[in-house]
């Protein structure tokens, strides 16, 4: 059974379907907004923005993925002003790093401007997604895909979606390239494709929440062990963020080295939860963190991307429409690099559709 019934003769309006409604794949989407294209976005989760999340809880709200927004150029804070400024606060603290002994040192000076939601990084995609005219399928996994002169896409409930004109696919690398493999598609440039994608390897970051009924007072707002030889990987304070923690509150996301993470990835909370507070409680020099009032955590399997992908091999199949978007394609794991990466492709999806 079909779920969309897109038109492809010459006369219809073009389609485009996007799987993932993250960074990339909302991005895309809003560089799409006025365009004559029909659009629509699966995306396998009940909310969007990939890993740049938010979870609620307590009267907390906190980012336990991707952590802020940076302004890295003018673009970008452009566009973060023309989403809404209602709600777009600022992380005024600065990073500062610390090393495999657990000494902390003040950062160089040189952090971009520093951005969030006092609902949430998730608003983001959000945003974009109220600018852009896109139908959104929430919840719906996709398992595999036809091509050929158009793009149809099955389901994990055996519901398909299309045909489309044109096929943007956003997860990260090693999820793609599962879905070119399940691409039933003879043409060289799948392969070539496929190869390109399987060749980003990606690094795993486990994220705890520590939340403590108390609030302790320091010159920063995140801590990075920029080497890799710490168990912790990075710490922030959520309550440098407006709107984030309730005063008098302190809620930690501690995100685990790769190498920890991907040791105790399928380790339940309750098996490791002690060993994080006592790397926090040593890292902040106050025992007092070894007991936090509630904890969270979230495994992030395909975190942060350690190469790009080869550009030219990327867009080898995009004359025959089917087009990849994301961090892993340009190689750096932040939010500003999805969120151009999508924009640029939808652009280019604009001239080859419209």
């Amino acid at each position: 059974m079909s779920e969309t019934d897109s038109a492809t003769d010459s006369d219809s309006t073009p389609s485009l379907g996007i799987v993932g409604a993250g960074a990339a794949g909302s991005a895309a989407a809003y560089a799409l907004r006025d365009a004559d294209v029909d659009v629509t976005i699966l995306e396998k989760s009940g909310g969007v923005c990939g890993r740049a999340a938010t979870r609620r809880r307590d009267g907390c709200y906190y980012d336990h993925g991707a952590n802020y927004v940076k302004e890295v150029d003018e673009r970008t804070a452009s566009l973060l002003a023309e989403l809404g400024t209602d709600g777009l606060v600022e992380i005024d603290e600065p990073v500062w790093t610390f090393d495999g002994t657990g000494e902390i040192t003040p950062g160089d000076g040189r952090d971009s401007t520093k951005r969030t939601w006092s609902t949430g990084i998730t608003q983001l995609a959000k945003r974009l997604l109220d600018h852009a005219d896109a139908t959104v399928h929430r919840r719906t996994r996709i398992e595999s895909i036809a091509g050929g002169e158009t793009w149809t896409l099955t389901d994990t409930d055996g519901v398909d979606h299309g045909p489309f004109d044109a096929l943007l696919v956003t997860p990260p690398a090693p999820q793609t390239a599962d879905l070119l493999r399940a691409t039933d598609w003879d043409d060289a440039r799948r392969s070539t494709l496929l190869e390109a994608v399987d060749s980003v390897s990606y690094r795993t970051i486990r994220t705890v929440v520590l939340h403590y009924p108390f609030h302790e007072s320091y010159p920063w707002y995140g801590l990075v062990n920029p080497e890799y030889d710490h168990a912790i990987g990075w710490l922030s304070r959520e309550e440098c963020k407006p709107g984030h923690v309730p005063d008098g509150e302190s809620l930690l996301i501690v995100q685990m080295s790769p190498e920890w993470s991907t040791e105790t990835y399928d380790e339940e909370l309750d098996a490791i939860q002690s060993r994080v507070c006592d790397q926090v409680a040593t890292l902040l020099d106050d025992e007092r963190y070894q007991d936090p009032d509630w904890v969270d955590d979230q495994g992030w399997r395909y975190a942060l991307p350690d190469a790009a992908a080869d550009a030219d091999s990327t867009r080898v199949a995009e004359d025959a429409g089917l087009y990849v978007a994301g961090d892993w394609v340009v190689g750096e794991g932040r939010v500003p690099a999805a969120l151009w990466n999508g924009f640029e492709t939808g652009a280019r999806l604009r001239t080859a559709l419209e």
